[in-house]
């Protein structure tokens, strides 16, 4: 094969114009993750973007914005019962999922301010 595919670069979510500072607050104040300088040629297109873990995640602006209630970024994380409280302190709603796709994997989901579902989850030992 002449291509191979390394992983996934970044994750873009949507949201409305005027998002930044709401992104921020969530995605950096509430989650933690650092946010990335934009390219300077793409500044004028607004949103923010941070990095988690070894990616990163864009926040990007879509005109006619509509929230994905479905289709979602799944985050990996340690300390998943930390980050439910933390999230539940803040007001956000949280929907445990208690379906064991695999052995040891615990999972639950919460919305962003902008109603894009978010999945964090955690492997644990089987």
């Amino acid at each position: 094969m002449a291509f191979r595919f390394h992983g996934v670069d970044h994750v873009q979510l949507a949201a409305p114009p005027g998002c930044e500072e709401q992104a921020r607050s969530y995605f950096g104040g509430l989650l933690g993750w650092e946010e990335i300088k934009k390219p300077a040629s793409l500044r004028g297109r607004g949103g923010v973007w941070f990095r988690c873990g070894r990616h990163e995640v864009h926040i990007g602006v879509q005109r006619d914005f509509v929230p994905a209630a479905k289709a979602h970024p799944c985050f990996a994380v340690d300390g998943l019962d930390e980050l439910r409280g933390r999230l539940t302190q803040a007001g956000v709603e949280v929907r445990d999922d208690d379906a064991r796709t695999e052995e040891g994997v615990r999972r639950f989901y919460a919305s962003d301010p902008f109603g894009n579902r978010l999945e964090f989850m955690e492997r644990g030992q089987p």
